[in-house]
């Protein structure tokens, strides 16, 4: 369905408790039915997909996209971009991890912090 870059992806977030099909937890063998609710729980909001069509083999994006309705609710969106705003804020796209003198002015910043 396309919910995750790659299979290998979705497997690793089933097997971590992160994905439910009608709140059920899941395996990754499970076969999906039609009209069933995907619940996917990325970064503390909850994402739900309802599978409104199936297709016999694999197929681009722009048909696949088709084949669920995305009914996440609007709470669970802004609690998304809440958390995308925030790792922004903390660290600009592109900087990568701290470097020694980033973590030398943050443990100066909590030491003083008391």
């Amino acid at each position: 369905m396309r919910l995750a870059k790659t299979r290998s992806i979705s497997t690793e977030w089933i097997k971590k408790g992160r994905v439910r099909i009608d709140g059920e937890q899941i395996k990754p063998s499970r076969n999906i039915k039609l009209n069933e609710v995907i619940q996917i729980t990325r970064n503390a909001a909850q994402f739900s997909f309802k599978v409104v069509g199936f297709v016999e083999r694999r197929v681009g994006a722009a048909i696949a996209k088709d084949l669920i309705q995305d009914i996440t609710p609007l709470e669970e969106l802004e609690k998304h971009k809440t958390y995308i705003a925030s790792q922004s804020v903390y660290r600009k796209f592109g900087e990568g991890k701290p470097n020694k003198k980033d973590r030398r002015d943050l443990d100066d910043f909590l030491e003083n912090w008391e």
